[in-house]
């Protein structure tokens, strides 16, 4: 049986917006793959509030942003500065957290909380919810009006605003979609303020 997993960003909105768009979808649990489960401009996503708000309209909460957050502590996992997400995808913390994951979904209808509105603009659909659709999920993505975009959808969507080709003599649908994975983590991926050597070790200077 395919299991459905959502994504949602928690942008800007009054908390009772949030937890009204999970109840929308009949998410019962929340699990938060942000690096850092705080906000600087918006309190009430920090770990702790966040939590005790989920609990009182029965959602479960539990961080794996150790696990699947965009800034990895592996260094190998970085080329002269910049996260690679295919390197990170094949770590054995990361495999772990998508474990975490499938065995949640036996018992609760998950969605993965980061902060980004845009879903194309962050690590959860790029990274995540590739791999969990690889793994034969069916992810969809909740945008701010309420809707669900399926990840096939947000792909299509993406190999548009990329302007990549999906439908003529030279290219597939499959290689649109693999050259839009690589250009947006490139683009979106998490970068270090100091450079670093393709080993991940700092360089001085």
């Amino acid at each position: 049986m395919t299991r459905t997993v959502f994504t949602i960003g928690h942008s800007n909105h009054r908390i009772e917006q949030f937890v009204a768009l999970l109840e929308m979808h009949g998410i019962t649990a929340l699990c938060d793959v942000r690096s850092k489960p705080y906000s600087q401009f918006h309190p009430q996503y920090n770990r702790e509030p966040l939590k005790k708000s989920l609990r009182e309209r029965g959602i479960a909460y539990v961080f794996l942003g150790k696990e699947l957050g965009a800034r990895s502590e592996d260094h190998s996992c970085y080329e002269h500065g910049k996260v690679q997400y295919d390197r990170l995808a094949r770590t054995d913390l990361f495999r772990a957290g998508l474990d975490r994951i499938r065995n949640g979904t036996e018992k609760y209808q998950v969605a993965l909380m980061c902060a980004e509105k845009e879903p194309l603009e962050c690590h959860r659909t790029i990274l995540v919810a590739r791999s969990l659709e690889e793994l034969g999920f069916d992810v969809h993505h909740i945008h701010a009006d309420g809707r669900a975009e399926s990840h096939a959808q947000a792909l299509s969507r993406l190999i548009r605003l990329l302007r990549l080709s999906a439908d003529d003599m030279f290219s597939t649908r499959e290689l649109a979609v693999s050259d839009a994975y690589r250009i947006q983590a490139e683009r979106i991926a998490y970068q270090t303020d100091a450079p670093t050597r393709g080993d991940g070790r700092g360089v001085a200077g």
